[in-house]
């Protein structure tokens, strides 16, 4: 491990008699803001032009709006008292002049005069079966920029099949209240279509006007036409410029991908991963990290090859006493003899079965924790559970446990299975060190911020500067009286795994009171 930190720090070394080379304008800028600079314009521009369109669409609809409600309501009063005559010619001139469908209805709802039954019609919706390749695609991009801009969806304009009032949801309404009504509808073209009621009178006459206003949606078309032009350029223009931000990006980045890809094929004493200390840049930080990661990873393995080596020692020592049992039973005759090696027999077994499985445990415990899914949890409630099915179970020994909950409710987050597992693995060291009907304390305390659990035993307790060691893989000093290979060496080592996986600690301490005996001490963030 020295030689591999040695070989880290050399890397980070400048060559001698060189001064440290200053890094450009491009290693100066962080790659966020290089990209911001080369996007966002264009994007504000594209955005900002469409949201200034529909606006403007938006506006020119509302002013056709309050000239659809003035129209019908000056038509409404002039028709009010005329006769059939003066009605039908008011219909027929108005709608010629202002473009307008106009119709009557009586009381009961029926028309009584549709301007375009009198005369010819004032205008003709569009029929989009004849329409050329730029109108479809204006329609098109008509749509999608409604798609961007998440326009408010406009009812399709229908010619209802029954010509009575009761069939225009405006002219119900404007027959209730007594007011006029506007309404927007959308042609299949595209195109707006504005209606207006008014009640006619007194006695329950209604008008109905209808416009296309054709000219509003060809404004705009001609006002997007005029963007799209603008924003082509500029995304020329944003092309170019990101070919330059490529060039900053790939080259180091395909050095760390052969970094990596050495890594990856198992040659990773011999990588050395560029750390580019000239580019302050999230390139720079990403080359360090993973620099950083091979060191790490390199350790790690260094980890791996130290537990199969201690997994080793401790399997071959019952492993040694199995076969010496196994290999003498066929030569001894003696009855009690041969009962004895075979309890030997059962008890390594059983012995390397537990060494087997706390093995196993501790090593996928990592990989358990980082695919679990977290959820909270009253962690008081936890131990209360688990040390009531302790006592049914009888795992005590006769030992009281006495739990003490202080502060606020103790919620955290985390998984319920794995800190079961802690909080059982504190209790059975507890067990084991603490003397025939002592007690066994747990208090779990929680200050807002941290939710701390505290198991303290009445046992000889723990040398300060043996601490830390109770904690390291397959370190056991277990009391005289306990039978020889009852405990691997693994419960606190996967303990302190657990806790630390869950961003807590677990320690080793002298019980506060100052009595014989030791306290671990689980600390836990405390849930928000």
């Amino acid at each position: 491990m020295g030689e591999l930190a040695g070989e880290g720090n050399a890397e980070v070394q400048p060559a001698i008699g060189r001064p440290p080379e200053r890094p450009d304008l491009a290693g100066r800028l962080s790659l966020t803001a290089r990209i911001l600079a080369v996007n966002i314009l264009p994007l504000a521009l594209l955005s900002g032009g469409l949201f200034y369109l529909d606006t403007y669409r938006t506006q020119l609809i509302n002013e056709r709006f309050k000239l659809a409600r003035i129209e019908a309501q000056i038509t409404a009063e002039a028709l009010a008292g005329a006769t059939r005559e003066r009605q039908e010619a008011l219909l027929v001139q108005i709608g010629r002049e202002q473009g307008m469908r106009m119709r009557l209805f009586d009381a009961e709802g029926a028309l009584t005069a549709d301007s375009f039954a009198l005369a010819e019609p004032a205008f003709e919706l569009n029929d989009i079966t004849d329409d050329n390749w730029e109108q479809q695609f204006a329609r098109w991009l008509d749509r999608t920029v409604d798609t961007i801009v998440s326009a408010e969806a406009v009812t399709d304009y229908v010619e209802p099949e029954a010509q009575t009032a009761d069939a225009w949801p405006e002219l119900v309404q404007a027959r209730e209240d007594g007011l006029s009504q506007i309404r927007l509808y959308d042609w299949v073209d595209g195109t707006p279509v504005i209606t207006a009621a008014a009640p006619v009178g007194l006695q329950g006459a209604t008008l109905l006007t209808v416009r296309n206003p054709v000219d509003i949606t060809e404004s705009v078309r001609s006002a997007r036409s005029a963007l799209m032009i603008a924003v082509l350029v500029i995304l020329g223009a944003s092309a170019l410029l990101s070919l330059y931000l490529a060039r900053t990006i790939v080259s180091p980045l395909q050095l760390l991908a052969s970094a990596a890809q050495k890594v990856r094929q198992g040659r990773e004493r011999d990588v050395e991963v560029p750390r580019l200390p000239e580019r302050s840049d999230e390139i720079g930080q990403l080359a360090r990290s993973v620099s950083d990661m091979t060191l790490a990873l390199r350790q790690r393995i260094d980890a791996v090859d130290s537990f199969a080596a201690d997994v080793a020692h401790e399997i071959k020592n019952p492993l040694a006493s199995l076969r010496s049992a196994v290999e003498s039973l066929p030569k001894v005759t003696d009855a009690d003899t041969r009962r004895e090696l075979e309890q030997i027999v059962t008890h390594d077994v059983r012995r390397i079965d537990r060494l087997v499985t706390e093995i196993s445990d501790a090593s996928r415990i990592d990989a358990e924790m980082s695919r679990a899914t977290r959820e909270r949890i009253d962690f008081a409630q936890l131990v209360r559970a688990i040390i009531g099915s302790r006592e049914f179970r009888a795992e005590n020994d006769d030992h009281r446990i006495e739990l003490d909950t202080r502060g606020f409710a103790a919620n955290v987050e985390g998984v319920g299975a794995r800190l079961e597992r802690v909080v059982e693995n504190l209790l059975d060291n507890a067990v084991s060190f603490s003397p025939p009907d002592a007690p066994i304390e747990v208090a779990i305390d929680n200050d807002g911020n941290c939710v701390t659990l505290t198991v303290c035993d009445s046992g000889p307790g723990i040398p300060e500067e043996s601490r830390e060691k109770v904690f390291q893989r397959f370190h056991s000093v277990r009391p005289d009286e306990e039978a020889f290979g009852n405990h691997s060496g693994l419960g606190l080592a996967i303990a302190r795994t657990i806790a630390e996986a869950h961003d807590g600690s677990l320690c080793a301490e002298a019980r506060p009171d100052g009595k014989p005996g030791a306290c671990l001490r689980l600390r836990l963030p405390a849930a928000t």
